[in-house]
């Protein structure tokens, strides 16, 4: 259950101590283990029970249902933690923060099976002297799932900054990029994980791996919620994915993130370009800017485009694959996938398309 490391002088010091003096609360954690079956999982500097927990059926615990501990001195282990934060009501998961020497971290969370016993472990173990002269802190956790990665270059776009944190992290569900608040000049991406410990995860990576992209030093921190709703308030943002269209006998068929060209012959290129130009120009939205780049080509002649579009007054541009017929030059490709794709935009700013 211990993962070893070296750290300096002060991990050393720690090392010594946590192999000295916390010798016996480990053995008796070992013991506690053994003797009640608990079976304890650590990894990525956390150790963890449950989620769900043996016997489970049921389906995860409603937001509200998490507590945070904190304040817990860093020689007390899930032995002693695990009993009393059960006293209160049954456990569906707790997870204990780990230093690299097998110490704990000083702070963990325990997600009950519903909202009621979460309530009653922050009114009833809040202040607990788990040691005397050491009580701890319980209160409800937030469970945030977002992320900001600020101090992001102008030249950095939303596609291949994705793919990059889907590298390094997992779980990643969606991501929009701002204007930095913070820093002139600089973008700041809203990253959102499918849970709380995926994002925790995520936090601890890109903090400790000192993530730098296009030669700038990036800060990775909770979102915060006045940020979050900055962003949000003024306009909803476009959809990373546009909708898909009807299917054709000859075009490939469409995956989760691509649309099919299959719009009217009447439809000149360059129309529905023209058409969304002047309807954000109407709305003060800004010109919008259009990526494509070709990415397959099939025999039959259709074409698999990557995109991504800007408006400028828009909080976050979007992209994904389309399909589109082959014409007679590049130029006329680049310019019939950009119409497809304006077409779609219009649909979604709900103009009527003529």
């Amino acid at each position: 259950m211990e993962a070893g490391g070296s750290g300096g002088d002060d991990g050393a010091v720690e090392q010594g101590w946590s192999a000295v003096l916390n010798r016996r609360n480990k053995e008796a954690l070992a013991q506690w283990a053994r003797q009640t079956g608990t079976r304890l999982v650590q990894v990525n500097g956390q150790r963890k029970y449950g989620g769900p927990p043996p016997g489970w059926a049921g389906s995860t615990p409603p937001s509200g249902s998490e507590v945070f501990i904190g304040k817990i001195p860093q020689d007390i282990y899930e032995d002693k933690l695990i009993p009393l934060f059960q006293s209160v009501g049954k456990l569906y998961e707790f997870r204990l923060m780990m230093t690299f020497s097998g110490l704990n971290r000083g702070f963990a969370y325990a997600k009950y099976t519903n909202r009621r016993n979460a309530q009653e472990a922050i009114l009833t173990l809040n202040n607990f002297e788990i040691q005397p002269g050491h009580p701890i802190v319980v209160c409800r956790s937030t469970e945030k799932c977002e992320l900001s990665v600020d101090g992001l270059a102008p030249s950095v776009k939303k596609h291949p900054l994705l793919q990059l944190l889907c590298e390094l992290t997992a779980g990643v569900t969606s991501l929009s990029l701002h204007p930095s608040p913070f820093q002139k000049g600089k973008q700041l991406a809203e990253v959102k994980y499918v849970s709380h410990w995926a994002a925790a995860m995520a936090k601890k990576v890109l903090v400790e791996g000192s993530l730098c992209l296009c030669g700038d030093q990036i800060e990775v921190d909770w979102l915060k919620p006045n940020i979050k709703q900055e962003f949000h308030t003024s306009v909803q943002a476009f959809p990373e994915v546009l909708p898909s269209s009807r299917s054709s006998e000859d075009a490939p068929s469409p995956g989760p993130c691509e649309s099919v060209d299959h719009h009217p012959a009447s439809l000149a290129v360059g129309h529905a370009l023209s058409y969304l130009n002047m309807q954000c120009e109407e709305r003060q939205l800004g010109s919008p800017v259009f990526l494509t780049k070709c990415i397959q080509r099939k025999p039959s002649g259709w074409l698999q485009f990557w995109y991504q579009v800007v408006i400028p007054n828009y909080p976050s541009p979007f992209s994904g694959l389309i399909w589109i017929k082959q014409e007679h030059s590049v130029v006329e490709d680049h310019e019939k996938a950009k119409n497809a794709v304006a077409l779609q935009l219009l649909k979604v700013l709900g103009c009527p398309v003529v």
